[in-house]
């Protein structure tokens, strides 16, 4: 829709204003924040003359948006912005997950996802279906082209004890062979640096091909996505900041195995 507008040389806010919406609504739909309904969708192709089966082909797009996904069906207690946390991870070119409390969710196992669930209060019947729904977003990190994947990782991240010794080790192993895929990059951030930008709490950044960066912030009880340009600038430059701060990927792998190897001898 945004490749749409632009190719007819008109502003959000000329379109907003043609179909009686705000520039914000048409801002979120572009951008994905909000959900597009078939009905949404036909009225932006009258404004943008697309007919014939152009017309027909995105109408179908669009209305196959609207079935269920595997994330949204039968999973009771998922977070109300899963589905669209799931739909930028698909989509983005690259992800930059700067991780200051936890391991990110694409690198996970299985144990170490549970017990994050079940020590963060998760009921107990929702548990076995959030770690499905995690370990099922980790796909998009095997398909045959995908996202470019940076985590910058703070130590406190892994001298925090997730459940026992042997599920630490695992999930470090975990990171040290995910760091060894092309499209995986593992930082660490040693206590060394000190008061780093990262101090002021975790966030993921996506860039898009054809869509402007967004940045995912995450609470105990809600979440937000920025999207605003001049809101995100910051925390792109901070990524960058504490890239050029944390050891390097052989470094970095070299300070996780050391940390295994003290887990699996406890």
């Amino acid at each position: 829709m945004r490749d749409l507008r632009a190719g007819h040389g008109l502003t959000s806010r000329s379109v907003a204003a043609q179909l009686g919406w705000s520039p914000s609504t048409l801002s979120r739909l572009e951008n994905g924040l909000r959900g597009i309904s078939a009905e949404d969708v036909a009225a932006l192709l009258v404004v943008y003359k697309v007919t014939g089966p152009e017309r027909e082909r995105l109408l179908s797009l669009a209305r196959e948006v609207d079935r269920p996904g595997w994330w949204e069906t039968g999973l009771p207690g998922l977070p109300s912005q899963l589905p669209a946390l799931i739909g930028f991870e698909s989509q983005a070119r690259r992800i930059v997950d700067v991780s200051m409390l936890l391991v990110p969710g694409l690198l996970q196992t299985a144990d170490y996802a549970r017990a994050v669930m079940v020590d963060g209060g998760v009921a107990a019947h929702e548990v076995e279906a959030r770690v499905v729904t995690r370990l099922g977003r980790q796909t998009v990190l095997s398909r045959s082209d995908p996202p470019e994947l940076h985590v910058l990782l703070d130590e406190a991240v892994i001298r925090r004890p997730v459940s026992s010794a042997d599920v630490m080790a695992s999930q470090l192993r975990q990171l040290i062979a995910a760091g060894r895929r092309p499209s995986i990059t593992v930082q660490v951030i040693p206590f060394g640096v000190g008061a780093h930008l990262g101090v002021h709490g975790s966030y993921v950044a996506f860039d898009f091909d054809k869509a402007p960066s967004i940045v995912h912030l995450e609470h105990l009880r809600s979440s937000l996505f920025v999207d605003e340009p001049a809101d995100v600038r910051p925390f792109l430059q901070a990524a960058d900041t504490l890239a050029g701060q944390a050891l390097d990927p052989i470094r970095s792998a070299e300070f996780l195995t050391s940390a295994a190897d003290g887990y699996e001898r406890r």
